[in-house]
């Protein structure tokens, strides 16, 4: 008899198939909240979960008796499973790292161009009807190519976004990190975000989710950009104070912002919404079908391998 398997969200054909090649399969629509969560460990032997997906501590306490024996999440970040509470419960939990780098870092240079060249505003202008044709001083932005780029975290995603910019706009780059890296093409570490942020046109943020980095970027960071800088995070919501950026846009502090992600999504604040210098994207970091394909073939992957009794090739 095939183990029960429940995937929170529907995913794409193919991920879809090869896991009921080897599950019974359940195929869930909407996010998990704490008790629709808890009651997932109790009905299911293995769940591949995503983003919103909210496996808390309180969840497995009030699960009882746990049957699932692994989370294979979709996604990189886990911040929404606590890993802790699942290994004290005999769960083991695994993500997809590598394969949405490059989706993720192409989104990254999406917000620069965007917020730079005021897209969204200008695309806004042409929808209404308002657009009064070419002008000299009309919508003018930025230039991209040779400015300053500060990555603040300098991992995989990281150092692909710092790839694009140098490579592909000629632009300077300094990296905030615990490490250094050597990423093959010149980058300057800096000691400090708030360093950082003073020091660069465009800011971008690819630091990993988790409660060390919650509200990282604050009022401080803000402050220490230059009014005609602009700010991007590709990485998690949380990670940014929200209404500090907000004061940020609205009082001139910087120049504008490129968000692909928000602190409580789907909620998006008014006041960011209001924001015009504000680019902003419904969370499409991965979002094309190959690289969704291959994150859900390395969820199959792992959820196989506990089935096999294996070890997870992407345990956290």
């Amino acid at each position: 008899m095939k183990k029960r398997c429940l995937i929170t969200r529907e995913q794409l054909e193919p991920v879809l198939d090869a896991l009921r090649e080897t599950f019974d399969l359940t195929v869930g629509r909407d996010p998990l909240d704490e008790a629709a969560a808890a009651a997932a460990l109790r009905d299911y032997d293995a769940i591949v979960p995503t983003l919103g997906d909210r496996f808390t501590a309180a969840a497995f306490e009030a699960a009882g008796e746990i049957r699932c024996g692994v989370l294979a999440n979709v996604g990189v970040g886990y911040n929404h499973i606590d890993v802790e509470a699942a290994r004290a419960h005999g769960v083991a939990v695994s993500n997809t790292p590598d394969v949405l780098t490059d989706a993720t870092a192409d989104i990254g240079l999406l917000l620069m161009l965007g917020a730079a060249r005021r897209a969204s505003e200008g695309e806004r202008l042409v929808r209404a009807g308002e657009w009064k044709g070419f002008g000299p001083k009309t919508m003018l932005g930025t230039d991209v190519s040779g400015k300053v780029l500060g990555v603040a975290g300098f991992g995989r995603i990281g150092q692909a976004v710092a790839r694009r910019g140098h490579l592909g706009f000629g632009m300077e780059v300094l990296y905030w990190n615990r490490s250094a890296k050597d990423p093959g093409f010149p980058a300057r570490k800096v000691e400090t975000l708030e360093e950082l942020a003073a020091r660069v046109d465009f800011l971008v943020v690819c630091l990993p989710g988790g409660k060390e980095t919650v509200g990282v970027v604050g009022a401080g960071v803000f402050a220490a950009m230059k009014p005609e800088s602009i700010f991007v995070n590709i990485a998690r919501g949380e990670i940014v104070d929200e209404a500090a950026l907000i004061e940020a846009l609205e009082s001139g502090a910087i120049a504008g912002a490129g968000l692909d992600v928000y602190a409580q999504e789907p909620f998006v604040p008014e006041r960011l919404r209001a924001c015009e210098r504000c680019f902003l994207l419904p969370h499409l970091g991965s979002a094309t079908v190959e690289t969704r394909i291959a994150m859900g073939m390395v969820a199959v992957r792992n959820a196989r391998a506990w089935a096999d009794g294996k070890a997870l090739p992407q345990a956290v």
